[in-house]
């Protein structure tokens, strides 16, 4: 699935642009409608110029209609769409908020389901589940039910969305592929792939595969390393008249690919490109990415002077995939004039685009130009992010250097406001701390550990075995691990015995 677009004010300038460019006619009733084409004031253009969240849709509403103006269906729906499309949810509520309680809009069961679609954005599953439950009989359709499912599984409901589809098979609402489509993603996100085969099997029963179907049917034969199966579910495509899109043709090329099967890989990179265009623009980060996992440094520079050829301006996106794609080659030359086009061209300041120049750095052992380059973006506002500070925790512990390990960890989880667990990190600081035998860092770092919420049975004999190392005794570990709700094992309680023939270690007293 493709990531939604991030907002800008460009992006919602041209949404509104397009939205006035097709303006209907000014209406002929007394007091009239929308201004129409030329007067540069439209509904959908104040609405679109809100931008901020605090702002409502509801007082731009009512001022239209206090202004004499008539208020058309389609003309909120466009609007919705369009709100939804650059993740605006909450004014795209407020609008459907205020439709429904106008008597005169007569609301279908896709209107609803819309609605319920961005209630479950907003405000959460339960409310969903709350307004799906409030909803007229007559709105309990096909439409309205796949939005309920859909938020069931954007939430990981796993149980709640298989009832439901159990739910559409008695009320005969399978008429179509989507919920099965939205059941695979599901398991395809959980990684029961197994659960894959047995969803298509059961959508045959009632309805035919679409090329949303097929498309993640190839995702999990490429998460199955298969060619065989791969090209089997493309002939099944083939017989059940499904067009195929630049997706297919990117998935397909990957299997190859990886599979060591260039020629095919580069055939199917050839179909995926004639259906890049500028509406599929994100074909386009997706073959500079084969391209370059083929090597072909030529193909590479023609698809980014095409794109250079078709669009005004790029996206981070696309200039982080271009990044990634030269440091592959090695060349940090013409990554460094990328990035500097960037630099003077976006306004984001997304940390993630110069993220692809260190990470090039510190894997290539050049720590002081990563130093360096670190200081040019901090003066070019660009705020390091935890990605920023992790790669550098990794750079910091491949040349020994403990004490910037330790300021770096700390800075990364002073960037979030809860720390998924890295396991393979923690256990690379706490083996590197180990081995040097300063018990002064062991203690931080179990401290700095803690404080972020993740504490386990492994650290604490780390620590004991950083003790041990050092030749010193640390004190009261267990009534620690039992304050930290960590339990001891066997390895805990063979190094206690042994940290206990030493002196007590200064570090130990204090921290305890």
């Amino acid at each position: 699935m493709l990531a939604r677009r991030l907002a800008s004010p460009f992006a919602f300038a041209a949404a509104a642009a397009r939205l006035l460019s097709t303006a209907a006619p000014a209406a002929s009733s007394v007091g009239g409608g929308d201004r129409g084409v030329g007067s540069g004031d439209t509904l959908g253009k104040r609405l679109l110029k809100l931008i901020y969240p605090k702002r409502s849709a509801v007082i731009v509403l009512r001022k239209w209609a206090e202004e004499g103006r008539t208020v058309q269906k389609y003309q909120l729906n466009r609007v919705v769409r369009e709100l939804r499309k650059y993740g605006r949810y909450k004014h795209a509520l407020e609008i459907c908020e205020w439709m429904r309680t106008q008597p005169e809009m007569r609301l279908l069961p896709g209107d609803h389901a819309v609605h319920l679609d961005l209630v479950a954005k907003v405000r959460g599953l339960a409310s969903a589940e709350k307004f799906f439950e409030d909803m007229p009989e007559r709105a309990k359709a096909p439409s309205t039910c796949n939005s309920l499912l859909h938020a069931y599984v954007q939430n990981g409901a796993r149980e709640k969305a298989e009832a439901m589809l159990e739910e559409m098979a008695r009320a005969g609402y399978l008429t179509c592929a989507l919920p099965f489509n939205h059941m695979m993603s599901m398991y395809m996100a959980s990684g029961e792939l197994e659960r894959v085969p047995e969803i298509i099997k059961e959508l045959r029963r009632y309805t035919t595969p679409d090329l949303v179907t097929y498309n993640i049917w190839l995702t999990y034969c490429s998460k199955k390393n298969s060619v065989k199966s791969a090209e089997k579910v493309f002939d099944l495509m083939k017989g059940d008249r499904v067009l195929p899109d630049w997706m297919t043709f990117s998935l397909l090329a990957t299997i190859y690919i990886n599979a060591g099967l260039h020629v095919k890989g580069r055939d199917a990179l050839v179909e995926m490109e004639k259906r890049a265009s500028r509406k599929e623009r994100a074909a386009y980060s997706s073959l500079l990415t084969q391209y370059a996992s083929l090597s072909d440094r030529g193909n590479l520079d023609r698809v980014w002077n095409k794109m250079k050829q078709t669009f005004r301006k790029f996206s981070d996106t696309e200039y982080k995939c271009m990044l990634t794609s030269l440091t592959r080659f090695d060349d940090i030359a013409e990554a460094m004039n990328i990035y500097r086009e960037w630099e003077s061209a976006s306004g984001t300041r997304d940390s993630r685009i110069p993220n692809t120049i260190l990470s090039y750095y510190i894997k290539n052992c050049m720590i002081e130009k990563a130093e360096s380059f670190l200081s040019h973006i901090v003066e070019k506002r660009v705020k390091p992010s935890y990605s920023t500070w992790e790669l550098f925790v990794w750079g910091y512990l491949s040349s020994n250097r403990t004490d910037k390990v330790l300021e770096c960890l700390k800075k990364a989880l002073s960037c979030l406001e809860k720390w998924e667990p890295n396991h393979q990190l923690a256990t690379a600081i706490f083996s590197q701390v180990e081995k040097t035998g300063d018990i002064d860092a062991a203690e931080k770092l179990l401290v700095t550990f803690r404080d972020a919420g993740y504490v386990t049975t492994e650290m604490y004999n780390s620590v004991l075995h950083t003790y041990a190392k050092a030749e010193l005794m640390p004190l009261i570990v267990e009534e620690r691990m039992a304050q930290d709700k960590v339990a001891m094992d066997e390895e805990t309680r063979r190094l206690l015995r042994l940290t206990s023939k030493y002196p007590i270690g200064e570090v130990s007293t204090l921290m305890s």
